[in-house]
């Protein structure tokens, strides 16, 4: 086989984990940029060095049931469904951020395999075992994300109001804590997305042929391979990610430092479970809706549910638009190359 098939395929994951750092790194950091307790620089370079940390420590549980939601075909068959499936997700996540709007590169990744998988074989081509964990992953990031940032959050202040502490020693003592929980969701979106796209880089090697494919659930994925999704996710945080902070953290939600200790707390404990059972999560939906959640505390009317029903709905569009590009790309690519 070739290898010019196999550096394009490298190459287009390596520009969705790059798109990933630019529109969807940035929920892990918003809220402890726009309160003001870290700047946007230092908030990148923690967000860089504990998404590492998570990529490197949390095994590769999601990874696996990422890269198996769909059967790619063998050779060039599969290289080519992955490089329609990463042409969608570029192409979808660089649209949305051209509008501010943060998307799933989550569900864009696996909307889009399933998208190519399609093309190839139908609906056959899917694990349905796979995708029931993904089904139980969107219900996870939209509900339980708004409903536990809003638990958490309810619950820090009422603990406040009881022990009725300085306000000038709460923020101290908040500002501290988020700078724990931040670095918490940091660790636990390397341990989530990080997971996900260094699981489709190893499967683009192993079609490649360029390394052994894996044992039954046993990935035992190369550390340069978990090095690089770290380092392109932080570079794309630092170069595009401010605007997805913004529409985040400012437009749609302004929070105190408790409400954002609170949303920090609720979405990386979500996710560090949902790791640990191998379902994949979207950290922009559980961030998201664990935002709403921790803001609604003070008053429904604190959250802005114009922006917040925009984001919302580019999430819901986010699965069909992805899947069918990946079908017509897939088709596309096939009929030239095939």
């Amino acid at each position: 086989m070739t290898y010019v098939p196999v550096i394009l395929v490298i190459l287009l994951v390596c520009a969705s984990i790059f798109v990933n750092g630019w529109t969807d790194s940035p929920n892990a950091i918003a809220t402890v940029v726009v309160t003001r307790v870290l700047k946007p620089k230092v908030a990148i370079a923690l967000g860089a060095c504990f998404n590492f940390l998570g990529v490197l420590t949390m095994g590769s549980a999601v990874a696996a049931t990422t890269a198996t939601v769909v059967d790619l075909g063998a050779g060039q068959e599969g290289l080519i469904t992955l490089a329609a499936a990463q042409l969608s997700i570029v192409l979808w996540a660089v649209a949305a951020w051209k509008f501010g709007i943060p998307t799933s590169e989550s569900h864009a990744l696996i909307a889009g395999l399933m998208g190519a998988g399609m093309s190839l074989s139908g609906v056959s081509a899917f694990n349905w075992q796979s995708v029931k964990a993904v089904l139980w992953g969107l219900f996870i990031s939209t509900i339980i994300g708004f409903v536990a940032g809003y638990g958490v959050t309810w619950i820090i202040r009422k603990i406040c109001e009881w022990i009725q502490p300085n306000r000038r020693k709460a923020n101290h003592f908040f500002s501290v804590g988020q700078i724990a929980s931040a670095s918490l969701m940091a660790f636990s979106h390397g341990a989530q997305d990080g997971q996900k796209f260094m699981g489709v880089l190893y499967l683009a090697l192993v079609l490649g042929k360029l390394v052994p494919a894996p044992s039954g659930s046993n990935w035992d994925i190369p550390i340069w391979i978990m090095i690089l999704c770290s380092v392109l996710m932080a570079f794309g945080t630092s170069i595009g990610g401010y605007r997805i902070i913004k529409t985040v953290g400012m437009e749609m939600v302004q929070l105190e430092k408790y409400q954002g200790f609170g949303a920090e707390l609720a979405a990386s404990g979500s996710m560090i479970v949902a790791t640990v059972m191998g379902i994949p999560l979207s950290t922009t939906n559980t961030k998201g809706t664990a935002m709403m959640g921790a803001g609604a505390t003070a008053g429904i009317k604190k959250v802005n549910w114009g922006v917040a029903r925009e984001m919302v709905t580019a999430w819901i569009l986010t699965f069909p638009a992805c899947l069918l590009l990946g079908y017509i790309f897939a088709t596309v690519f096939r009929f030239f190359l095939g």
